[in-house]
């Protein structure tokens, strides 16, 4: 259950161009037909499901501190955190490399209306972001880290396919011209990424663990700040009295 949460909450709530905004300039730019955009979405995917994992691997055996324990105890105090970005980023270059020969090799039609944005595909902060924040979520297993990629990348995927529908179909539409081209685009944008967002309060509710536990650290403290409430006003009532009698007095 928690690897299908995980799966879901990186397609929506999660998701690399509604809640984070990155890979938007392949977007943007790739999103004028729907064909494109199924291409370029499903490297996306390949890479992220190849990338996050390797990634992980490097952090957990040789970039964190502490890492390198495996190789003898000498090596305990190492830390090449310093290189996470230059090894990421080349693990992310080599799978792109591999796409790019596998997609000119059996769809050389997709390979040329890509164009540029396959390659680009290495610099796509989607891609170096799916395997950052694999990192900062310091996943437990190598198959958390491959679900939180492939989720990711599905949750590209579906962004930029329906961007690419909704773009094919406007073009027939009367849209005002302030609004024509990019300007549409964003709008179209915005109000998906609201849509993806509202998944969030089926995937984080559920639990009433943390609910109850909550209440259980809660409930002493609220006892005990009434009972203090509650021993004030008698003694304010009882020095209340004694003042009265005193005047009366």
């Amino acid at each position: 259950m928690e690897l299908l949460e995980l799966f879901l909450k990186s397609i929506f709530i999660e998701n690399m161009i509604f809640a984070t905004f990155l890979g938007m300039c392949s977007y943007l730019a790739v999103s004028k037909k729907v064909s494109t955009a199924v291409g370029l979405g499903a490297a996306v995917i390949f890479v992220q499901v190849i990338t996050v994992p390797l990634n992980y691997l490097l952090d957990k055996y040789i970039l964190r501190p502490g890492a390198l324990t495996w190789l003898g105890e000498e090596y305990a105090e190492y830390d090449l955190s310093f290189l996470t970005f230059i090894l990421f980023i080349a693990t992310v270059a080599t799978m792109v490399q591999l796409v790019e020969m596998v997609v000119e090799k059996f769809a050389p039609a997709l390979y040329n209306s890509l164009g540029i944005f396959l390659p680009l595909i290495a610099v796509n902060c989607a891609i170096l972001g799916g395997s950052l924040f694999m990192q900062q979520k310091d996943f437990a297993t190598i198959t958390e880290a491959t679900v939180y990629g492939l989720g990711s990348g599905i949750g590209w995927f579906l962004a930029i396919l329906a961007i690419g529908a909704i773009r094919e179909k406007i073009r027939y539409s009367n849209v005002p011209p302030v609004f024509r081209g990019l300007g549409m685009t964003f709008i179209l944008t915005g109000l998906m990424a609201i849509g993806f967002m509202s998944f969030g309060g089926m995937l984080t509710g559920g639990s009433d663990a943390p609910k109850k536990e909550v209440v259980e650290n809660v409930a002493p403290a609220v006892t005990e700040e009434v009972n203090e409430v509650a021993t004030d006003s008698t003694a304010l009532e009882t020095k209340t009295d004694s003042l009265t009698q005193t005047v009366q007095e």
